[in-house]
């Protein structure tokens, strides 16, 4: 339970770290020139979204030895960690296709519009529930 914990909250944190960088406003001088110093943090984040994709994978792994709702919630939360990569890879495939078969774009047009919007919108919203499922159930253990 102790390593439950630890993943958690390590996700917890980098999860707000991660939203906390796409919040950051562009900052703009007098001369009217942009200068977004996100690109400066843009490897660090990287790295934090490859560590949260992992502690999402060592999250299902951990799930298979447990029982019951916790294991429902660890698995949300786990698929959830994983999805913005998977469905961001599948939106830049299917926006692809759409250019390279024109004729078929009314398929990948959809497809590649929904994969982004569960990419994200749905995947962040899903862990933040799984961690709250994880919560309620982690504490009714007690």
């Amino acid at each position: 339970m102790k390593t439950l914990r630890k993943i958690i909250y390590s996700m917890i944190v980098i999860f707000l770290l991660i939203m906390s960088f796409f919040v950051m406003p562009i900052i703009i001088d007098m001369s009217g020139i942009s200068f977004e110093w996100r690109r400066s943090f843009f490897l660090i984040v990287a790295f934090l979204g490859l560590v949260f994709l992992i502690l999402g994978g060592v999250l299902i792994w951990k799930a298979r030895k447990e029982k019951g709702r916790l294991k429902l919630w660890m698995m949300i939360t786990g698929f959830s960690a994983i999805s913005p990569l998977v469905f961001s890879v599948l939106h830049n495939v299917f926006y692809g296709f759409g250019i390279a078969f024109e004729k078929l774009a009314f398929i990948f047009e959809p497809l590649h519009a929904i994969s982004f919007i569960i990419s994200i919108i749905i995947a962040p919203i899903g862990f933040i529930i799984g961690m709250i499922g994880i919560f309620r159930n982690i504490r009714k253990k007690k």
